[in-house]
């Protein structure tokens, strides 16, 4: 049996990078999976996001490991869609919700805050920041309903921890997540659902493998490519890395919601590779 045997996870921003892993990692430890992801990308965003082609082959990959999934296009901006997902998913998959991971987020290019365009900073902030406060309006209800206490990991960034020029309306939308976590946390506490903020460093995924990110790292390339990018990522974290793996942070997930963290609450658990201490 493995760790999360029985249990429910909702995962968002499934159909790729972070979101897929934590959807795989968590079937792997036993766990069904409710999943949505927008598959849509904005038209300011410099970086492609997922598709349904995407989406469609994170349920293929749960479904290999013999777990039900039930996967929605939803974009974590609309509570209606979200809710409706939530619902049908913990309907179809014995009526039972243990486990939340609010995972989905965009990020923009780098530019001095007062350059940031008013929409862009705005868009940003309601995937982001009110997309995660749509996915808990719409879980938590049912996680109190079924009465099985369970686990929340709120995805924030390392970049929420250190102090740095640039990202800013990313910075404040992780920042924000921090005291959504806290606070939730002791509002449910009594429910026994936990709630904890994971501060990843740079991860190895679509966000920042994309061309425009390399340019910002190495502008003095007409084309820079991943390999010209990883000494910048590396100087970044105070372990010789460039990025960690998605996994990495899916492993920490399943660690939070299962048995072995059944007393962690409120905390902010950075898989950072020492980046915060590096701007300590």
């Amino acid at each position: 049996m493995g760790l999360l045997e029985g249990k429910v996870a909702f995962v968002t921003g499934a159909a790729r990078g972070q979101g897929r892993s934590h959807a795989r990692r968590l079937a792997q430890e036993g766990a069904d999976i409710i999943a949505i992801d927008a598959c849509r990308t904005q038209d300011w965003l410099t970086y492609d996001l997922a598709t349904e082609t995407d989406l469609a082959q994170t349920v293929k990959e749960v479904e290999a490991l013999d777990r039900r999934i039930i996967a929605t296009r939803a974009d974590v901006r609309d509570l209606a869609a979200v809710q409706a997902a939530v619902a049908d998913g913990v309907a179809a998959l014995g009526g039972r919700l243990d486990i939340v991971c609010a995972n989905a987020a965009i990020i923009s290019a780098p530019m001095p805050t007062w350059e940031i365009d008013l929409g862009q900073w705005r868009e940003l902030l309601d995937v982001n920041l009110t997309g995660v406060f749509i996915t808990l309006k719409a879980a938590i209800p049912h996680m109190i309903a079924a009465g099985n206490g369970g686990s929340i990991a709120l995805t924030s960034s390392g970049a929420a921890l250190i102090s740095g020029a640039g990202l800013g309306d990313y910075k404040v939308t992780k920042a924000g997540v921090l005291s959504l976590t806290r606070t939730l946390a002791c509002e449910l506490a009594g429910h026994f659902i936990r709630v904890n903020a994971i501060c990843p460093t740079a991860v190895d995924t679509p966000m920042i493998q994309n061309e425009s990110l390399y340019r910002s790292f190495r502008p003095d390339l007409e084309s820079p490519g991943r390999e010209d990018v990883k000494a910048g990522f590396q100087t970044m974290n105070l372990l010789p890395i460039p990025w960690v793996d998605p996994v990495d942070i899916s492993n920490a997930i399943v660690w939070l919601a299962s048995d072995a963290a059944r007393y962690v609450t409120g905390i902010t658990l950075p898989v950072d590779a020492g980046n915060q201490h590096k701007y300590s």
